[in-house]
């Protein structure tokens, strides 16, 4: 399942057209705050989609027969670049577990990059409801290794993907290598992959965007 959030006309087109404008980039506050948003709103949608069940619950009146969440997800980022978009997801998300990855890309003398994984903190995933945020979707590859390595602690019930801007190319690739049972929400896709691994025309560097530049690998 894949799910474009600008599909349908919302706020949503706004907070993209923001993260893409290069004269909002100087502002990270707002550009982190997006991001958070596009979290907040996949967060509620994909919420629809989780398992509910009927509680009874007292109030100061009498009882009432409530639906509340059946089990509580674990909601995962990809270090740096996805922390605002992971605090979105979590704000909503207030009870659920998390883990975090680190996963960058090293760049090669060749013009080329590898993606370096060397961190996981994670509860177990067996049998739970997986949520991974990550702002960009480019080659697919860090998402990939990311739930390669996530799935050494269990095997998940459901995944869903949290992504900005996905690239139709990298949707290909994490649908070969993860399987059709992904579930994917984005607030935009683009149809380029340039030679370098980046989504274009794309809004950049999220993590620099949002953090600051940092020195290269």
């Amino acid at each position: 399942m894949i799910v474009n959030l600008s599909e349908k006309h919302s706020l949503i087109c706004n907070w993209v057209s923001e993260l893409r404008n290069i004269s909002v980039h100087n502002d990270r506050m707002r550009f982190r705050r997006n991001l958070e948003r596009i979290g907040e709103v996949a967060a509620y949608e994909i919420s629809k989609l989780l398992p509910w069940k009927e509680v009874e619950i007292q109030t100061p009146l009498g009882t009432h027969k409530s639906m509340v969440l059946e089990e509580q997800p674990i909601v995962a980022t990809i270090l740096r670049a996805g922390l605002a978009m992971h605090h979105g997801v979590l704000s909503y998300l207030d009870k659920a577990d998390n883990a975090f990855v680190s996963a960058f890309r090293r760049h090669n003398a060749a013009g080329g990059f590898d993606i370096i994984l060397d961190y996981v903190s994670s509860p177990s995933i067996e049998n739970r409801i997986l949520i991974i945020s990550d702002p960009m979707l480019a080659t697919g590859t860090s998402l990939a290794k990311t739930i390669v390595a996530l799935k050494k602690l269990g095997n998940p019930s459901q995944i869903y993907i949290v992504a900005a801007i996905a690239s139709r190319q990298g949707i290909a690739y994490l649908q070969k290598v993860a399987g059709e049972d992904v579930h994917l929400w984005c607030a935009d896709i683009d149809d380029v992959l340039n030679e370098n691994g980046y989504i274009v025309p794309g809004l950049g560097d999220a993590g620099d965007l949002a953090f600051g530049e940092k020195l290269q690998s």
